[in-house]
């Protein structure tokens, strides 16, 4: 056997000069304490607050306190396989999103994985889940109507794009059904839709998805879910998700609405994480940083200005109340944040005044501002009317004769009561709203039989479009009711309702 010195010295130097030394540098830590899916490790020093770590199993952890000689993780996955002892490893970035046009129509959970067994997601991009809200500056007043195709919302406490609108009442109120039918209602309206399902039953998240597809509102919709089955942490972190994928086409210029449902079950989740934690608990045994757990999600709802593109996120929180006290903390934490809030009352719904707005206790701090002109016009005294009517309707059940001008404040009031009532997933257009409230605040439906007033009000408006196309289609293009078109539909209701009366024999 050869051996040449010459030809293995030049391996070796090859060998040498191609050596490449990779060192891969990870702060690691190791778990001192792990279950209720909160872990406690030791040894992360240089972890960042609300960063993402990892764990042996490849779960995902977040960090959420920073103590002298440890840190506290919450668990966004299953704690099955991670014991005592093992490694846990910083990430070095935060908690983040898919975002993207791809995630519209779809079910995503928490985490932004998809849930509907529809394949995976192509996202094009990804989002902090937490993320500084616009400053002043970068904002503009509200002042472009979200309409709901709720009349007694439209009519009286009008949304506006960019605004943050409470929805609050007891359980089985009718809280989501507004949302939905505010979804429902921005079809050809180029809003993008999230709903976030905080805590509810899976079943009822099926049938919520259900409606969507059958109304067409799952084209602009994204519906983020952490139902009450899942760990606390994901129930947490669910609205910051959907939140994120919203804000990115609010800086795409686009007008977004964002349901929350609801921010009860957020707050109680976030009370046993932070139970868990061992932080101090404060009233109703919530941590003090309850407030800041909404107002940084809420705050982030704004109408950008020109110079960012002009998009918005509009909010619709949703809290529950127990036996109609909204005098408790979360209640009253989520009003003072938010621009006004739609009270919903048992004693309504049970009355068969659905939806059941307690006129007196909903309010809008934006107001006419985000109101177009025609119903601005038309609705002024309505609220005035519906107001004074309930206060009559109590005075006078212990009354048994009423003069005649009492008896015509009740009757009118009954008809408005009956004009404001609707049923589900049946939004009305602006312009209709507009025709039945000028009809109804204008005494058109006095001598109307109550029980004929929904008909009478369904037929005005076929009669206006086929027979006087111009008033519609005159308040649809200006959104405003001048003069003229008030003359005009003086005269259109005045004949219809010549006709519907001889057609009742009235």
């Amino acid at each position: 056997m050869n051996i040449r010195p010459n030809e293995i010295t030049s391996i070796i130097k090859q060998q040498i000069e191609n050596y490449d030394i990779k060192i891969k540098n990870e702060e690691v830590g190791q778990i001192i304490q792990i279950g209720d899916g909160i872990a406690r490790v030791y040894g992360l020093d240089n972890c960042m607050y609300g960063e993402l770590v990892e764990f042996s199993n490849g779960t995902l952890g977040m960090a959420l306190n920073l103590e002298e000689d440890n840190v506290g993780c919450i668990l966004l996955g299953s704690e099955s396989g991670i014991h005592e002892g093992d490694i846990v490893k910083r990430t070095g970035r935060k908690a983040d999103v898919p975002v993207g046009e791809a995630l519209i129509g779809r079910v995503v959970n928490a985490l932004g994985q998809p849930i509907d067994g529809k394949g995976t997601i192509q996202a094009n991009a990804t989002r902090p889940i937490e993320f500084e809200a616009a400053g002043v500056v970068d904002r503009k007043s509200v002042s472009v109507p979200l309409q709901t195709g709720i009349m007694a919302i439209d009519a009286m406490f009008p949304i506006g794009r960019g605004q943050r609108e409470l929805i609050i009442g007891d359980r089985q109120t009718g809280k989501t059904s507004i949302a939905i039918d505010t979804i429902i209602n921005q079809k050809d309206k180029d809003v993008i839709c999230v709903y976030v399902a905080i805590g509810q039953k899976a079943s009822s998240l099926a049938k919520l998805v259900s409606t969507l597809e059958q109304h067409g509102a799952m084209n602009y919709t994204i519906i983020v879910s952490a139902t009450a089955s899942e760990l606390a942490p994901l129930q947490y972190i669910a609205p910051y998700a959907g939140c994120a994928m919203a804000e990115y086409f609010m800086y795409k210029g686009k007008d977004t609405l964002i349901v929350y449902d609801d921010l009860s079950k957020h707050a109680v989740a976030y009370r046993a994480m932070s139970l868990l934690l061992r932080r101090p608990p404060g009233r109703e045994a919530y941590p003090g940083d309850v407030f800041y757990l909404h107002s940084r999600l809420l705050e982030r709802s704004a109408r950008l200005s020109e110079e960012l593109g002009g998009g918005s996120m509009t909010a619709l929180p949703i809290i529950e109340t127990l036996a109609g006290d909204v005098s408790a903390y979360i209640p009253t934490n989520v009003i003072s944040i938010t621009d006004g809030q739609i009270y919903l009352e048992n004693e309504l719904f049970f009355a068969g005044i659905r939806p059941a707005v307690n006129v007196g206790l909903s309010v809008s701090r934006v107001g006419g501002a985000a109101q177009t002109k025609a119903m601005k016009k038309v609705s002024g005294r309505l609220r005035l009317d519906l107001a004074q009517y309930r206060e009559l309707e109590v005075f006078t059940q212990f009354s048994s004769e009423l003069d005649k001008a009492t008896q015509e404040m009740l009757d009118q009031g009954e008809r408005i009561v009956e004009t404001l009532k609707q049923p589900l997933y049946h939004p009305i257009p602006m312009h209709h709203q507009v025709i039945i409230i000028f009809a109804v605040t204008n005494k058109y439906l006095w001598d109307i039989p109550i029980e004929k007033v929904k008909d009478f009000e369904s037929k005005l408006v076929t009669f206006i479009d086929t027979q006087y196309s111009q008033i519609s289609e005159a308040i649809n293009s200006t959104k405003e009711l001048d003069d003229k078109n008030v003359e005009m539909l003086k005269s259109a209701i005045e004949e219809f309702k010549k006709q519907y009366m001889d057609e009742i024999g009235g």
